[in-house]
């Protein structure tokens, strides 16, 4: 218990070093201006630094041959049928998330925290505006901007982060505890996002990450799915926005199983867990 705590305290002091770093970097280069290309070079080095570098840093110190990609499980692949597999399962999970989202948004807080609720409401309202701002694309180049930056990035720091950093600190090992590291790790990973009205389905994303990492043995299957999820929000948010894309087009994209569509988005809960079993049985055989 201790060498975890030691570990967890030196990959958060490694993070807040080069996060702190990184923020003044980009005060200096660009004398903090609001404008949305600054802010994407913000988005970018702040990712970077805070979680991408420091579990490599940390993997670096921490495998005995000093083979960070052994450590965080990316020097294992898996065949093309398990990326195909567990990219169909993420596409098919998407309208159940947007579901989960939709009923996690009608959650409200108790009149005495009213106050609380408001400035949560307001938070997440800004935050959609600046992500409205990021996703804007005029052409394809922007758009492979918008999907390095949005998607592929934050997959793979993410993931080195939670799946590959913290879920292996608190158990490496697959036994009875692996379980609980798998949900503490998506609890962490849904909370530090910071909203509140996406944390339930954020936290079942996270733990279906880090099943599917568990099973595989693999960090690379959990960083695809978690490209497949953002990178088809960018790809969706580009084609419905361009040219003269009706609000009600944009609409359906953003709410796809929710609202009149929840029937498709039972029907994706139905197909996922299924989909999931037959992802374990087959990373069993293997």
């Amino acid at each position: 218990m201790k060498k975890k705590a030691v570990r967890i305290i030196l990959w958060i002091g490694i993070m807040a070093v080069l996060t702190v770093f990184a923020m003044g970097l980009w005060a200096v280069l660009t004398g903090g201006s609001q404008s949305t290309e600054s802010l994407k070079w913000l988005q970018f080095m702040q990712t970077t630094a805070t979680f991408l570098l420091p579990p490599i840093v940390c993997a670096w110190m921490w495998d005995e041959e000093h083979k960070p990609l052994r450590w965080l499980k990316l020097d294992k692949g898996a065949d093309g049928w398990s990326f195909l597999l567990a990219m169909a399962i993420m596409v098919c999970a998407i309208p159940g998330i947007n579901l989960l989202a939709d009923l996690n948004s009608r959650v409200e807080l108790p009149e005495s925290l009213d106050f609380i609720e408001q400035k949560l409401k307001a938070y997440e309202a800004s935050a959609a505006l600046l992500t409205e701002r990021f996703l804007a694309a005029d052409n394809i180049g922007q758009l492979l901007v918008n999907i390095g930056l949005m998607a592929l990035l934050p997959a793979m720091a993410e993931e080195l982060s939670f799946r590959g950093t913290l879920q292996q600190i608190i158990c490496k090992e697959q036994s009875p505890k692996v379980h609980v590291a798998i949900w503490v790790t998506a609890f962490i990973f849904s909370a530090i996002h910071m909203q509140f009205y996406g944390f339930v389905p954020r936290m079942l994303l996270g733990a279906m990450f880090g099943y599917v990492f568990v099973w595989s043995g693999s960090l690379w299957l959990p960083i695809v799915m978690h490209f497949t999820n953002n990178g088809l929000a960018v790809i969706l948010y580009y084609i419905t926005d361009a040219g003269a894309a009706a609000e009600d087009t944009k609409n359906i994209a953003d709410t796809l199983g929710a609202g009149d569509t929840w029937w498709l988005g039972v029907l994706s809960l139905l197909v996922t867990f299924p989909g999931l079993l037959i992802f374990y049985r087959r990373t069993r055989k293997q």
